[in-house]
Parts: structure tokens; sequence; C-alpha cells
């Protein structure tokens, strides 16, 4: 059997960042759900929207950004379409592209969920974490993106 390449100190920061991931994303989704009625996946959508330079997005950027298969995004679309909070339009440039775009509805539960988010965030995760510590986090965490864009 093969040594574990991993010592001890990291494999332990990473199961502490699993349990604080799950637990988090868990506790800011039962409040969001809670306080607004809208799932925390839907709240990233919109934000993922918003956060667009054209405040829209093409399903396969969002498939993409959300980790989906693009049938899988599609269904999860059609759900949030079916609530009011996003609409779909053709792309004038490529007539197979599809843009999607948060409508008012969409829009306005989007701002009220994010006050509920950010109070969240602010709780259980900000308060508990040093603005060193928080900076070292971002460039640990960066440091790993970037690796995982390097690798085929």
């Amino acid at each position: 059997m093969e040594k574990a390449a991993v010592d001890t100190v990291r494999l332990d920061a990473w199961r502490s960042f699993l349990t604080a991931h799950a637990g988090l994303i868990d506790r800011l989704g039962e409040e969001m759900e809670a306080e607004t009625g809208l799932p925390l996946p839907w709240y990233e959508v919109l934000l993922l929207i918003y956060e667009s330079d054209d405040r829209q997005l093409r399903m396969h950027e969002l498939a993409e950004s959300r980790l989906l298969s693009r049938s899988a995004m599609t269904r999860f679309v059609d759900r949030m379409e079916a609530a009011g909070l996003v609409h779909r339009e053709t792309c004038v440039s490529d007539r197979r592209g599809t843009f999607v775009t948060a409508t008012d509805l969409g829009k306005k539960r989007f701002r009220e969920a994010g006050r509920v988010h950010l109070r969240g965030i602010e709780e259980h995760f900000a308060r508990r974490v040093a603005e060193p510590e928080a900076a070292t986090l971002t460039t640990m965490m960066d440091r790993v993106v970037v690796g995982l864009a390097d690798q085929p």
C-alpha cells in the first residue's frame, strides 16, 4: 500500500474546511429559505447574473459556473423561470445561444435575500475570522483555484 502524500496537518485542515463549508452552506441556506422562501442555489444564480457585465448570462456560462451539465442547468432554470425569477432571451448574434436574465421579481427577491445572506455571512463566518486570517484564507484559496485552472 502506498503511503499517503498528504501530511496530517494538511489533512486536518482539509477536514476542517469541508466541515465548515458544509455547515455554513446548510445554515445560510436554511436561514435564507426560512426568511425569504428563496433556496440558496437560486440566490447564487441570481448573484451570478447580477455580477455579470450585462446582467445576463448564457446558459452554458451558468452551467459551467454551477458545475452542472447543460441539461441539468436547463431544468434548474426552468424551475426558476416558472417561479417568475428569470426569463430567457435568444442571443441575437447567435440564434443557438440563450441568455438568462433576472425579472423584476427576481431582482426584488435577490435584494431581499442578499440582506439575509450578508447578515448570515457576518454572523456565522466574518465575526469568527480576524481580518489577517481572512486575507490569508483568500490567498490560500486563490492559489488552489489557480492550481486547478492550470491542470488539464
